[in-house]
């Protein structure tokens, strides 16, 4: 308990964030309802629960680096475990859901799995704009860095591996799964490089069709024609 007060304090910093998150999501959205907050300490059992009505945050998952005991899990996955976390990850579970995310279920291509991940992180940065992009995709600062500046080559290692339209379960891992490297792009290359791919995408559609408000391009399911229109094609920084 001690080092839950010594990180969070008497959580006002954290349901500051909550409430502009809420605050944000309201605007976009009149009629939404925001959730009871409800903190506990779990013995590293449950994360983050999130539901439309409640939100219960496990706080000693997110103690950070100093923390005397953390989840048993690798590095690269203890990276969404920081106090800084909590709320992008909570907007990028509403962001990703059926609630405010449309997306055509017939479509099980890498693609659509792409823009269906672009339009929560596209959802959740809208909600909480003063965050880096790395945390909501929980990359280090080097790693964003070397997506952007690499971004017209993974682009070209997607085409050429014929990735978009494929559907097989062991391409989306490698494109979209956990993992440190996605090794079939580059040796340096993060993981989860699809999603960030999927992002850039729905930035890009957003950019070329201003009118659309974020509600409206959150329910475009299609996301063939998202992509089509969105006339992405990173270029050689």
């Amino acid at each position: 308990l001690s080092e839950t007060r010594r990180v969070f304090g008497n959580l006002a910093g954290l349901k500051g964030e909550f409430e502009e998150a809420f605050r944000n999501i309201t605007y976009y959205y009149p009629d939404f309802k925001p959730p009871r907050i409800q903190t506990v300490v779990s013995g590293l059992d449950t994360d983050l629960f999130v539901t439309d009505s409640l939100i219960i945050v496990s706080l000693d998952f997110f103690l950070g680096e100093g923390a005397k005991y953390r989840p048993k899990m690798y590095d690269y996955l203890l990276r969404k475990y920081d106090a800084n976390d909590i709320v992008p990850s909570c907007l990028l579970i509403y962001g990703i859901s059926n609630r405010f995310n449309k997306n055509d279920l017939n479509d099980q291509t890498v693609l659509a799995d792409m823009i269906a991940y672009g339009k929560s992180f596209y959802f959740a940065k809208h909600m909480l704009p003063c965050v880096p992009d790395s945390v909501f995709i929980w990359y280090t600062p080097d790693e964003i860095k070397g997506a952007r500046q690499n971004e017209n080559l993974i682009w070209a290692r997607f085409i050429e591996s014929q990735v978009l339209y494929a559907t097989s379960h062991k391409v989306k891992q490698d494109y979209l799964g956990e993992r440190p490297v996605t090794i079939q792009v580059g040796e340096k290359c993060p993981g989860r490089i699809g999603q960030w791919i999927g992002w850039q995408i729905v930035n890009k559609y957003a950019e070329r069709h201003p009118q659309e408000s974020l509600p409206v391009l959150m329910q475009q399911a299609d996301a063939q024609k998202l992509f089509k229109e969105s006339a992405y094609k990173p270029q050689k920084r």
